[in-house]
């Protein structure tokens, strides 16, 4: 329970810091990017590529793959 807590919290750690980079690299539309650029851009760059890995892991954290039945209190 406790290892699912704190996945969980690492992987909403890591969509958050990804999704600061995008919006800081919306930046680079105001000095003459054009939208494709953008997206190009920031599908190059490690840090904003970890949004999926830290949604996968807040998924895997979520959701029962049907295991043993846990009572929660």
């Amino acid at each position: 329970m406790a290892l699912k807590f704190f996945m969980f919290l690492f992987g909403f750690g890591l969509t958050i810091i990804s999704c600061t980079y995008i919006i800081f690299y919306l930046n680079l539309l105001s000095i003459g990017y054009n939208f494709f650029e953008y997206v190009k851009f920031i599908t190059r760059r490690i840090e904003c590529l970890n949004i999926f890995v830290g949604m996968f892991l807040m998924f895997i954290t979520m959701v029962d793959f049907g295991g043993k039945d846990e009572f929660y209190l």
